[in-house]
């Protein structure tokens, strides 16, 4: 049997392999999309059951498909593959993009009508090309969560641009397709790209569960460290979080500043008007708080009507940031079935050099905020002396008849002690 024989039907097994596997997988997507009620995979299904679908009808009627129904066919598979970087797009949350999904197929009809008959060399060119840059955009899609610690993230990105190289081939290597070898190298082209497609298929499934997975990962772990009240980091989140930027500012030698917030009179809120109502006013303080405050800043929700933050910033900063917050605070204009409702907050700061302990300014800012609860509420204190000892902390809330913290973070608000 003439070698050109052989090679025409390792192709044609490569093809079916890759359909069957591309539409197994897709079926398979299009389940777990079922049961787990993520977009992304929906998508992906999608575009693996009609890519499938593009791939088969292409190997099993070639040239018998008429002009017609072979410029549909091949414009189904680039409408695969604008699914595909939809999907990498709703995998982050992003709007689907349909006129990116069919800009290509429009692209590929235009071209094969307007420019019929057209040179087999181009249209395999053309083509190779709309897919590669399908793959360019669904790995570029994938690389603006380059923030995000997914360790699924580079070869994610890394396979498509792969598929994307070797669609490039007959344009890379024009002048070769072009050359008096033309049909030889076609066939080594085709050839490698059916070997490579079944590879992408299969290796592709695998990346999408490595994200899917790593992203349930990640969302749980952020549900552990979030409160879901207010959005803001709880208890535990705050505590790692502040470790890591203490350690980070006592490198470059920065001091850091802890505030601690407490809503003024917020138990009387519940007793009054009920829960719902003073779960109003911690989400309307979380807001206030997130506004007013830079993005580097860190803030947690500590307990009941209590706040913290950090920032890596000096005391005086910090006390100009803590009076915003009372301001914006107090002019909130929370109202409860339409009469207004007085709300203020009173803020204890604390400030230290760098690598003060966390233990240690919180134990300071809550004596300062002991202070301005004596003060008269709805004002800002400053820890009078720079932290330097959680017992010197300690000693300075004994002395001052402020309630002693059982850890660093109180689990008891000073209102409570005050009311």
């Amino acid at each position: 049997m003439p070698a050109g024989t052989h090679l025409s039907l390792d192709i044609s097994t490569l093809y079916l392999v890759a359909t069957l596997a591309a539409a197994s997988l897709g079926v398979m997507l299009l389940f777990f999309w079922r049961q787990e009620k993520i977009a992304a995979l929906g998508w992906w299904g999608a575009a693996y059951i009609l890519g499938a679908a593009s791939v088969a009808l292409w190997t099993v009627g070639g040239a018998e498909l008429g002009w017609e129904l072979s410029l549909a066919v091949n414009a189904v598979g680039f409408v695969a593959c604008g699914l595909v970087w939809d999907a990498a797009r709703a995998f982050h949350g992003r709007p689907a993009s349909w006129i990116g999904v069919i800009a290509g197929p429009a692209l590929w009809i235009a071209a094969v009508v307007l420019l019929d008959p057209i040179d087999p060399e181009i249209r395999m060119m053309l083509g190779a090309g709309i897919v590669a840059v399908y793959a360019a955009l669904t790995a570029g899609e994938l690389w603006r969560e380059r923030r995000k610690s997914l360790r699924a993230r580079w070869p994610a990105i890394v396979v498509p641009m792969m598929h994307g190289v070797v669609l490039m081939l007959p344009i890379v290597l024009g002048d070769m397709f072009r050359s008096g070898g033309a049909t030889s190298m076609g066939q080594v082209w085709v050839a490698a790209f059916a070997a490579e497609l079944v590879l992408y298929a299969v290796g592709t499934v695998f990346i999408i569960f490595m994200l899917v997975s790593e992203r349930a990962v990640s969302v749980h772990k952020t549900a552990a460290s979030v409160d879901p009240l207010t959005g803001l980091l709880n208890r535990r989140g705050f505590s790692e979080a502040t470790s890591r930027m203490i350690e980070r500012e006592a490198k470059a030698g920065r001091p850091v500043t802890v505030m601690i917030f407490d809503i003024d009179h917020f138990k009387s809120v519940n007793d009054r008007f009920g829960h719902a109502a003073g779960d109003d006013v911690l989400q309307v303080f979380a807001n206030v708080v997130e506004a007013s405050l830079r993005m580097t800043d860190l803030v947690g929700r500590v307990g009941g009507e209590e706040f913290a933050a950090l920032l890596p910033c000096s005391i005086e900063e910090a006390l100009l940031a803590a009076e915003r917050v009372r301001e914006a605070f107090e002019t909130s204009g929370v109202a409860i079935d339409d009469a207004p409702l007085e709300t203020t907050v009173s803020i204890g700061v604390a400030g230290g050099p760098a690598n003060t302990e966390l233990e240690v300014l919180m134990a300071s800012a809550d004596t300062a905020l002991y202070q301005a609860k004596r003060g008269g509420r709805n004002r800002v204190e400053a820890a009078m002396e720079q932290p330097l000892s959680l017992e010197n902390a300690r000693r300075n809330q004994i002395q001052s008849g402020s309630p002693q913290p059982d850890n660093a973070i109180s689990n008891r608000a000073p209102a409570e002690a005050l009311a």
